[in-house]
């Protein structure tokens, strides 16, 4: 099997803090993130924590766990420690640049089953690019249009 690979690289219109606390409050993922069903921090020590978090799609429900370490406002790394993956690694980088924030997200995996490697395998890449945008709207939500935006359409 094929280790899957996304890097992307996005521009918000907030602060590197404001997107980096969003990114890091992973017990609100259910509220705004497509496919996350459930998230909570089940330990954590000042700038890291053990996230558990519950994905659906169709029929298929998987759990897995990570070590998220913070380093406010620049970086977030997710290391995988227990679920459906044989490997995972994802992390997220936000640069201050004029008028926002430039981020940085990037994720590599390989799921133990070929089955589920061959099924999200094919629609992975649009589904980070709805997750990315997804973050992107709760910014919105939570911080409002900046200013001088033009408003999007619902």
């Amino acid at each position: 099997m094929a280790m899957i690979v996304h890097r992307e690289t996005r521009f918000f219109p907030y602060t590197p803090a404001q997107v980096f606390d969003i990114v890091a409050d992973v017990q609100r993922y259910p509220e705004f993130l497509p496919w996350c069903v459930g998230a909570r921090v089940v330990a954590r020590d000042r700038d890291t924590f053990d996230a558990e978090v519950l994905v659906g799609f169709r029929f298929i429900r998987e759990r897995y766990s990570s070590r998220v370490k913070l380093l406010r406002p620049e970086t977030i790394d997710v290391t995988y420690t227990s679920g459906p993956f044989r490997h995972l690694v994802n992390s997220w980088n936000f640069e201050a640049v004029p008028e926002g924030c430039q981020v940085e997200f990037f994720i590599e995996f390989e799921f133990r089953s070929p089955m589920l490697q061959r099924l999200i395998g094919g629609l992975f890449h649009e589904a980070v690019r709805k997750m990315v945008a997804a973050f992107e709207g709760r910014a919105r939500q939570l911080y409002g249009a900046p200013a001088g935006a033009v408003p999007r359409p619902a």
